[in-house]
């Protein structure tokens, strides 16, 4: 009888391990990164395509002086400073077209710094 117990403790004991040792399946994956260059006066890509429902992290890196970056319809607005880095994350939730602007005046061609992102299904 003895016997019998310790073997089940036994094969739980492994069944626990080897579970909780091996990948996290249900595991999410760490959001795609897309880096972006803000210089006078574009963004470089200047058009991104992302899925909807997909999340993501925006980099943006300003390669001169502070720089911005609204997108109205997805909540963005991000300031960066002058050779700095910002971050911002976001999920799509509808798909279209959307343009997003600098959001900090940098110079004559600031009114035409435009970013192109697509959402896709």
């Amino acid at each position: 009888m003895r016997k019998s117990a310790l073997q089940v403790v036994l094969f739980v004991g492994i069944l626990i391990t080897s579970v909780l040792s091996g990948p996290l399946t249900w595991a999410h994956e760490a959001p795609r990164r897309i880096e972006i260059t803000a210089k006078r006066f574009a963004f470089d890509p200047g058009e991104i395509t992302l899925k909807k429902g997909e999340p993501v992290v925006l980099v943006i890196r300003s390669a001169d002086v502070a720089h911005g970056l609204r997108i109205r319809e997805m909540n963005v607005d991000v300031k960066v400073s002058a050779g700095g880095t910002a971050e911002v994350q976001l999920t799509p939730e509808r798909t279209g077209n959307f343009t997003g602007h600098c959001a900090v005046f940098c110079g004559a061609g600031h009114n035409s710094m435009t970013l192109k992102l697509h959402v896709v299904n």
